[in-house]
């Protein structure tokens, strides 16, 4: 009997490589993969992007593998958001924005939850954005537009977070596609 394929898995890293904290080489988190038996790692960018080869294990069952794993054999305590390479497909066909992101794809950002948000706390974002920002919520994932960019927006992660009571981890559309690629290959 022949072993069932490997599906595919896009995993983001919150918060690494941006700063003084939370630096790791993507070589070692790589290396981390290949050891945990993933097949096949490749990542993008130097900030958290990974995708690879595995099992069938639900997305929240790998992230919670992935961060004991980082924290135990990398000493990096960070949040890891996975999404299947289908789920991937999903939030790239559920775009709300596409005008945006065919005109700007580097000012409009998914954010990748945690856990999906209730109506609350999806009327509370609503409700706290004070600039030109547009928002709209699909399940574990926030489309938000910075019309005058991400880095001068008071809707901030932290802010983001705050309001809806899950972490995430934001990549802009143009890493999306190049992700959707590589997950694709």
């Amino acid at each position: 009997m022949s072993e069932p394929p490997l599906s595919v898995h896009v995993a983001l890293l919150r918060a690494v490589n941006v700063g003084p904290r939370n630096r790791v080489q993507i070589s070692d988190l790589l290396a981390l993969l290949m050891a945990l038996g993933f097949a096949g790692g490749r990542s993008l960018l130097q900030s958290g992007n990974l995708v690879f080869r595995g099992d069938g294990r639900s997305a929240a069952a790998l992230e919670l593998l992935l961060e004991a794993e980082t924290a135990a054999r990398l000493s990096l305590h960070t949040t890891y958001l996975v999404r299947s390479a289908a789920q991937w497909e999903t939030v790239v066909a559920r775009n709300p924005f596409l005008e945006e992101a065919a005109r700007d794809p580097a000012h409009l950002l998914v954010m990748f939850l945690k856990e999906a948000p209730d109506e609350g706390a999806a009327a509370a974002l609503q409700a706290a954005i004070r600039g030109p920002e547009r928002v709209r919520l699909d399940g574990r994932h926030a489309y938000v537009v910075y019309p005058d960019g991400i880095g001068r927006s008071k809707l901030t992660t932290s802010l983001i977070e705050r309001t809806l009571g899950t972490r995430g981890a934001g990549r802009n559309w143009n890493t999306i596609l190049k992700l959707a690629d590589l997950a694709s290959t």
